[in-house]
């Protein structure tokens, strides 16, 4: 593949050409002809036969002026700015390259910087955060996912890097800021010098905690005990525990590993058992890190990939803590954790594997949250499930142990996670994305943003991807939130009910269930619901990261967007809409409700946005604050 093409794919589709699935079986063959032949998916019979596991809310055609909603919804757009209903404002807080402290230099728009800037200044492409207060100051931690190669290396030809000093500045543009920030003059920004303020990067030390400490699959030349790693990248999502620490979640962790020893003898180098399923290969997604970083090199230190795609968490109150890589988690391609306390005190994690075909797991831990108690080890020890969503709008979480999944050990299953999930016959999803449970109810959300291969291939591991209850469109390019409610209202029961929210989808171009469930109308019309998260008064923001040309099957759906729904009922409105080729995403609110924190991640990917400052400037990932004009409460 030429480097053009490379640094245009996603990463889904680097995983796809250098990992492809297996071939299609004759049971997903089956599927397909039973589905097009009968067409179910087609006419008004297409929703009618998952329309009985659809909750009220998304058969309910919402009045567009009813609710609980305190603003008029925007219309979609294309525009390079962020628009906003009337009485809203907004301003950037945190900018990709902007410093952190006064001795580093302000971004260059000419050079993009370099690896000594880069590593004092705010990361790229910025995902999820979190806000924490202390002693009436603001602490933002926020994700930085990775960066755009043809915009950090711009200046180069062909975009590609031309130095050592290049390929570190972008893996230092990686992993997580934490800065204090504060409100002057009615506008938030970084407060530079912060002792708060700290840069967590592909380098920074990390503690191996949980199941897979210590195991031989965790152990390399440099950490032969297997207890000590070295950096986080690739972080999406993200959770906070009630004892004041934040989650970071590794998702695409495997195209930043390639080989020294692609081909031997005429032949590919055997890959080690697992690589395959997490789409480790010979080749990384064009960062070049192990050409810098040995332990980047599978061929040299093949145990390595293993101690990432796990989360992580960090105390930002405390710039000098050590953060902890959390295995009991489980290894996928984490999207976000939701964390909730359950009933009996115990905390239960949600996590979503953001790639065609996954699953979505549950963590209940050992021990009981304490208020002001020592909470610290709460994520080390617990059980691991994974969902089954059965078409009967029931379904289970069944528990991954070395008996069910016929592994070794608690250990191996923390690290082949996704093999052990197979192993118990989970429901193959399409995409989880984000998971957020409701503060008023006892019921999660998930997104699930698309799924092209639904019906038409089989996962990474051969688990079949039939049309199903919470998954019911073949080809699926828009996407569904699912929610479930745990039955007894305990989140650490093993058996739920569950619905879909809405079904993403265009009413304007098609009349089947590709048009999407009834609570989606011409005027609020979306495709790939990907961050998600409640507010406290309960209602619930949607964030989209899909197909932004506007035309086609996505006409009329212009930027990605960020929509506000009603679980009661079922409304639907448009909030925010994104710049050019941006994906929105990200949320942290402050106590009083009267700012709300955005990130706006990637604009100008293709080259059309100069977003934020316009002009001819460099495009940049950055944290927007939005407020309303009267300074009240948003939402």
């Amino acid at each position: 593949m030429s480097e053009q093409k490379l640094a245009e794919i996603s990463f889904d589709e680097f995983d796809e050409l250098n990992n492809p699935p297996p071939e299609t079986t004759g049971f997903d063959r089956i599927v397909a002809r039973r589905y097009s032949r009968r067409g179910l998916l087609g006419g008004a019979a297409a929703l009618g036969a998952t329309a009985m596991f659809l909750g009220t809310s998304a058969l309910t055609r919402p009045a567009h002026a009813a609710g609980r909603f305190g603003f008029a919804p925007v219309e979609a757009s294309t525009l390079d700015t962020i628009t906003l209903p009337e009485g809203y404002n907004w301003h950037t807080v945190a900018v990709w390259g902007e410093p952190m402290w006064s001795d580093a230099p302000e971004f260059d728009h000419a050079t993009r910087g370099s690896a000594d800037s880069q590593v004092r200044a705010f990361g790229d492409n910025n995902d999820g955060m979190a806000l924490f207060t202390r002693d009436g100051r603001y602490i933002l931690a926020v994700n930085n996912e990775y960066t755009n190669r043809k915009v950090i290396w711009g200046n180069r030809e062909e975009g590609k890097p031309a130095d050592e000093d290049d390929i570190l500045k972008g893996m230092l543009a990686h992993g997580v800021s934490v800065v204090e920030i504060a409100r002057q003059d009615g506008k938030w920004s970084i407060v530079r010098d912060s002792a708060f303020n700290r840069r967590i990067t592909p380098q920074t030390p990390m503690e191996i905690t949980g199941p897979a400490r210590g195991h031989d699959l965790m152990k390399t030349a440099a950490d032969p005990a297997g207890v000590r790693a070295l950096g986080t990248w690739n972080n999406c999502g993200n959770g906070r525990t009630p004892w004041g620490t934040y989650l970071t979640c590794e998702e695409n962790f495997n195209g930043y590993f390639s080989s020294s020893e692609e081909i031997q003898d005429q032949k590919p180098v055997a890959l080690p058992e697992g690589f395959a399923r997490y789409g480790i290969g010979p080749k990384d997604w064009g960062y070049g890190w192990a050409l810098v970083d040995e332990r980047f090199d599978i061929a040299r230190h093949p145990n390595e990939p293993n101690r990432a795609g796990h989360v992580v968490e960090i105390d930002p109150l405390d710039p000098a803590s050590m953060p902890k890589k959390r295995t009991a988690l489980g290894r996928f391609k984490h999207e976000n954790a939701e964390l909730v306390v359950a009933n009996d005190g115990r905390v239960v994690v949600y996590l979503g594997d953001d790639e065609r075909g996954e699953f979505i797991y549950r963590f209940v831990s050992d021990g009981k949250y304490v208020a002001g108690g020592d909470n610290a080890d709460l994520l080390e020890n617990g059980r691991l499930y994974v969902a089954r969503f059965h078409d009967d709008g029931r379904g289970e979480w069944l528990e991954l142990t070395p008996e069910t999944t016929g592994m070794k050990s608690r250990a191996e299953i923390c690290i082949h996670t996704r093999q052990a999930a197979s192993a118990v016959g989970a429901t193959t999803m399409d995409r989880p994305e984000w998971v957020a449970a409701n503060p008023l109810k006892a019921e999660a959300y998930c997104c699930l943003t698309n799924n092209k291969n639904r019906a038409a291939k089989p996962n990474a591991g051969g688990d079949p991807t039939p049309v199903n209850g919470p998954n019911p469109r073949a080809a699926n390019n828009y996407g569904q939130i699912v929610r479930w409610a745990p039955d007894n209202e305990d989140h650490t029961a093993n058996t739920f009910s569950w619905d879909l929210f809405v079904m993403a989808g265009n009413p304007a171009v098609h009349t089947d269930a590709h048009a999407g469930s009834r609570n989606v109308t011409e005027e609020n019309k979306f495709n790939s619901p990907d961050g998600l998260a409640f507010d406290s008064t309960g209602l619930v923001w949607i964030q989209t990261d899909g197909n932004y040309s506007s035309e086609g099957d996505f006409a009329g759906m212009g930027n990605n967007q960020m929509l506000i729904g009603d679980p009661a009922s079922g409304d639907i409105r448009r909030f925010m809409v994104g710049p050019k080729e941006c994906e929105v995403t990200g949320f942290a609110w402050t106590p009083d409700r009267r700012t709300v924190f955005i990130g706006i991640q990637h604009p100008g990917e293709k080259g059309n946005s100069h977003w934020p400052e316009g002009g001819d400037a460099v495009p940049r990932s950055a944290v927007i604050a939005i407020r309303r004009d009267d300074n009240g409460v948003i939402g």
